[in-house]
């Protein structure tokens, strides 16, 4: 199975992806990852990339596609590939579909975990960290025994800067912004299927399975 995976912050994404990669022995392919693998390595586009993020620029497109198909190209990726965070542009998009042709495959499925707005500002906006240990609460899903204070040391609680309902807001705005026409594009090659991220875990893995057991030959 040929996947990519997608999902506004806070969705869950990173859960699902390590269950679909334990069920289904693909390598998750996350962009981070590939950026680090390919500096790491030397290689001639992992120095490229390295010039852009040291200078904390984005990467061009060019040099990503190429790392991705470097990546792609490794045989552990023969049976199958979860990609995580790439592409992100309907430009990038195109360039997978082509670096996919090239390789004589193609994409099986891409796969939205939709999560409503409003959810997603609950569950981003509620974390609270210890002031004295740092251990995480979150005021919904763990609260701690006394609000504001920390069950294991004492300490006072606090939420993070880009934990507040305005940062939170501006960066789920500008990703639901950047995702729209890549979630349009998927969906007018008929790849795109929308799974609902406000159920429980289990249940949200249950239909991804569900529909990659559809998809798979």
């Amino acid at each position: 199975m040929n996947i990519v995976l997608m999902g506004l912050p806070g969705a869950g994404k990173g859960t699902q992806a390590e269950r679909i990669k334990e069920t289904y022995h693909i390598p998750h392919i996350s962009t981070g990852d590939m950026f680090r693998e390919a500096v790491k390595n030397e290689t001639a586009l992992g120095q490229e990339a390295k010039k852009y993020m040291d200078r904390g620029d984005l990467v061009p497109d060019e040099i990503t596609v190429g790392i991705v198909r470097e990546r792609l190209s490794q045989d552990d990726c023969t049976q199958g590939f979860l990609l995580d965070g790439f592409p992100r542009t309907v430009a990038q998009a195109e360039n997978l579909d082509e670096t996919l042709a090239d390789l004589s495959r193609e994409l099986d499925i891409v796969l939205y975990i939709h999560v409503s707005r409003d959810e997603l500002m609950k569950r981003l906006t509620g974390r609270r960290i210890c002031q004295d240990c740092g251990a995480t609460y979150h005021v919904t899903f763990h609260p701690p025994e006394n609000e504001g204070v920390c069950d294991k040391c004492g300490g006072p609680l606090y939420q993070r800067s880009d934990d507040r309902e305005e940062t939170v807001g501006n960066r789920l705005d500008v990703n639901m912004k950047q995702t729209q026409p890549l979630l349009d594009y998927y969906a007018s090659k008929k790849r795109l299927v929308k799974i609902n991220g406000e159920q429980s875990i289990d249940q949200v893995f249950a239909d991804i399975d569900a529909n990659l057991r559809r998809e798979s030959p």
